[in-house]
């Protein structure tokens, strides 16, 4: 062998002995160490489910304003936009064909009241000709009928009399329900007739309002058979409303009626929920979600979205870690979502431990490493025998 040869194999042997020493000292390097996996150890609580249904506001009781009589407007006496009591004068309409109309009915009850009274006379005085034998019997019947007759026109008179007063009142048009009245939608001038199409303006009560929403009938079943599923009760029925703007309303309302009636075309229900409303926010028409309170379901569990997957079929499924750090797989049932987590009712109970990160490097069975979410992750250490060796060499 040459000399070249020689040094090149001392060479070779000099740069492969540090890693066959090492290799030789580290027995079993192959192996890796569990994977690490964050945990959330999940409790069981009592929740109180709730549904999102869109809705109209609409005011809690409404009165369009209409003439009861014809005429011409004279005097608009409310201001728009205020509120208004029941009698408070509205509208004035012209009076004088109203006021004449009275004054005929009082002249035809005087009329009727002195034929009346000249009846009676008359009756009275054949009478007593007829106890003498000086009338005959068919005489006094005929002025007897006579006098009666004459009492009911006065009473129809009067009738008329009434009715002529009546609707004289009516030309002063007044509101029959205390609430907001709206813009008039007439002006002073214009002609007006009797129960006309067209109100003349409408009053709404806004405190309080109601919220009509509605829920699909499928929905509802399927509710009920989560509910029964979950062992949830109805006791309370609390509903909050959220706004057009995104923001939560200040007050509380509650469910006051569910129409027994499932709408043929569009397969819904219509709820109808209250809402006190002092400061005249909420409106009629206005947009509104409406967060009910259907039930409280007892002992069930918070999983974070994150923590949960759907297998090939579409089932929510979660990934948990057992007392032996094994991962484990649980189908879920899931009664709703509440902001960033799944309400569970099987699947998960009190103080097991739901893998939230690193589902991808891990499967059924395998042993992890978890660790809690929100715990403080331990700093780096100096591998073993770091210190010594720098001190040695220092």
């Amino acid at each position: 062998m040459s000399a070249l040869s020689r040094r090149i194999s001392v060479c070779l042997f000099l740069s492969l002995a540090p890693g066959t020493v090492a290799w030789a000292q580290a027995p079993g390097a192959g192996q890796a160490p569990p994977p690490a996996v964050t945990v959330v150890t999940l409790h069981a609580e009592d929740i109180a489910l709730t549904t999102t249904l869109p809705g109209r506001v609409t005011a809690s009781a409404e009165a369009e304003v209409r003439p009861q009589v014809n005429g011409i407007v004279t005097e608009r006496l409310f201001e728009e936009g205020r509120l208004v009591k029941v009698g408070d004068p509205l509208f004035h309409i012209d009076q004088t064909t109203y006021e004449a109309q009275v004054a005929q009915a009082e002249a035809a009850v005087a009329q009727a009241r002195a034929q009346a009274e000249n009846a009676r006379r008359e009756a009275d005085r054949i009478g007593e000709l007829r106890d003498r034998r000086v009338a005959s019997e068919s005489t006094s019947e005929g002025a007897i009928a006579t006098r009666d007759a004459a009492e009911a026109a006065v009473k129809v008179a009067e009738a008329q009399l009434q009715t002529a007063r009546i609707e004289l009142e009516r030309t002063t048009i007044r509101a029959e329900l205390d609430g907001d009245i709206g813009l008039a939608q007439i002006s002073q001038g214009a002609l007006v007739t009797a129960s006309q199409a067209a109100p003349l303006a409408v009053i709404r009560t806004l405190d309080p309002v109601h919220v009509d929403v509605t829920q699909s009938s499928a929905e509802i079943i399927r509710w009920k058979r989560r509910m029964e599923a979950a062992e949830a009760q109805n006791d309370d029925r609390r509903v909050m409303l959220r706004l057009a703007d995104g923001s939560d309303y200040d007050h509380t309302g509650k469910l006051t009626a569910a129409e027994p009636y499932v709408n043929e075309t569009t397969g819904v229900v219509t709820l109808r929920l209250s809402f006190a409303n002092p400061d005249r926010l909420l409106l009629p028409g206005m947009y509104v979600q409406a967060v009910v309170q259907q039930a409280v379901a007892q002992n069930v569990v918070l999983a974070p979205q994150e923590g949960v997957t759907r297998d090939r079929r579409g089932q929510p499924i979660a990934l948990v870690v057992n007392a032996e750090n094994q991962v484990e797989q649980r189908p879920l049932t899931i009664l709703q979502d509440m902001g960033n987590n799944w309400v569970v009712g099987e699947g998960l109970q009190e103080g097991d431990r739901l893998i939230v990160e690193g589902l991808q490097k891990i499967g059924v069975g395998m042993t992890v490493a978890p660790e809690e979410r929100g715990a403080a992750a331990p700093g780096p250490q100096p591998p073993e025998g770091a210190a010594k060796t720098d001190s040695s060499n220092g």
